[in-house]
This record gives structure tokens, sequence and C-alpha cells, in this order.
């Protein structure tokens, strides 16, 4: 119910803020507030947060679906996307990794 509340609110949020943020990304602040605040404890949302992780890849079902019937609009883009995807996931892990690598540094953590 906790959940619900704070997604009903991040609605809420996005009807009186205009700005081109989805309403979950509200909702998912407000949560990150109330837990670093101490207003919601994890043991509160714990069991329905696990629930909704182990659910999540059903999630994707219907925009897969969507993909498939998309497939002829889709089909000319493939290989700029397949390029565009590994160009930037390479990139991504590169700059996680330097960044992990910065940060061990700063606190003292030598590579084994």
């Amino acid at each position: 119910m906790i959940i619900l509340l704070l997604s009903f609110l991040g609605e809420v949020l996005k009807m009186f803020i205009p700005l081109p943020i989805p309403a979950s990304v509200y909702g998912l602040v407000l949560m990150l507030l109330c837990l670093v605040t101490g207003i919601l404890k994890t043991s509160q949302v714990k069991e329905a947060a696990f629930f909704l992780i182990e659910i999540m890849p059903v999630m994707f079902i219907p925009a897969a679906a969507g993909l498939i019937d998309s497939w002829k609009v889709l089909q000319p883009l493939l290989l700029p996307i397949l390029v565009i995807t590994v160009v930037i996931t390479i990139f991504v892990m590169v700059v996680t990794g330097k960044i992990a690598q910065m940060i061990a540094q700063k606190r003292g953590i030598k590579n084994e």
C-alpha cells in the first residue's frame, strides 16, 4: 500500500510540476526521500519490493510484443540501433570501471 501511495503521489506531482519527467520517477524520488529521512523503514517495503523485482520480467512482455508488431518499421534501423547499443554499453562499462577505480583509490583499496 505504501508503494502504491507513493506512486499515486508521483502522479499528482507530475500534474503540478510541468517538467518532462515521468510520474514514476517522482514516485521513486519520494520513496528515496522517505527511506533516507527515516520516515519509512526498509522492512516496511521489503516484501513488496522483492515481489515487484521478481515479476519485473513479465512487465517487459507487452513491450516486446509491441516491437514484434512494429518489425517492418524497425527492420531498416536494426543495424544502427545495434551499433549504438554496443558502443554505449562499452562506454558505460568503461566509465563505471574508471569511477569505481577512482573511488577505490580514494578509499585506499588496492587491486588484488
